[in-house]
């Protein structure tokens, strides 16, 4: 694990950590669903609103939960860039690992459903859910638009997550997909 992706993990976890206080827990990940809900405008008894806090929860069980090395509820920056450590070890790991959880996040981004994520769709989603300001998120979707058509479909989304978790290149435009990695 190298400095820069220490720093990117970082910044990934105080996007996770909804309510600030140093843990990502089931209520965090709550919270982060209720705000795909909210940005979605879709009604809290919804079908998607259940789709929703059903695919977040299995975020929470598959992912997350399983980081929590001393059992307490609750991930701390700690754990989570152990549990990153361990799980992210080779990039070819990538289809077993992240990919499932990079199309559910992809399918809750593409608000509309055409299986491609417009500029309106990754700045609302990433800056009401993720906390990355406009500015920072308009910049990384231009640079992540690889064949420059408006939208980034499902590889293009795969290629930003992909660097961002394995990569190393404090330039590549999705260091900064959860937000501008300083360090």
């Amino acid at each position: 694990m190298t400095a820069l992706q220490d720093l990117k993990y970082g910044q990934w976890f105080r996007g996770a950590d909804v309510d600030g206080d140093g843990f990502i827990t089931h209520r965090d990940v709550r919270m982060m669903s209720e705000r795909y809900i909210g940005a979605r405008g879709a009604a809290p008894d919804s079908t998607t609103a259940r789709m929703l806090v059903e695919r977040m929860d299995g975020f929470w069980t598959q992912v997350i939960a399983p980081m929590d090395q001393d059992g307490d509820g609750k991930v701390d920056l700690r754990e989570m860039t152990e549990g990153f450590k361990r799980a992210l070890t080779d990039a070819a790991l990538y289809p077993q690992q992240i990919e499932p959880v990079t199309d559910c996040f992809f399918d809750l981004v593409d608000l509309d459903g055409d299986g491609r994520i417009d500029r309106a769709e990754f700045q609302l989603m990433f800056d009401a859910v993720a906390g990355v300001p406009g500015e920072d998120s308009a910049a990384v979707f231009t640079a992540l638009d690889l064949d420059g058509s408006g939208a980034l479909d499902r590889a293009e989304f795969h290629r930003a997550v992909t660097e961002f978790f394995y990569g190393d290149d404090p330039h590549a435009p999705a260091t900064h997909l959860f937000g501008r990695v300083t360090g």
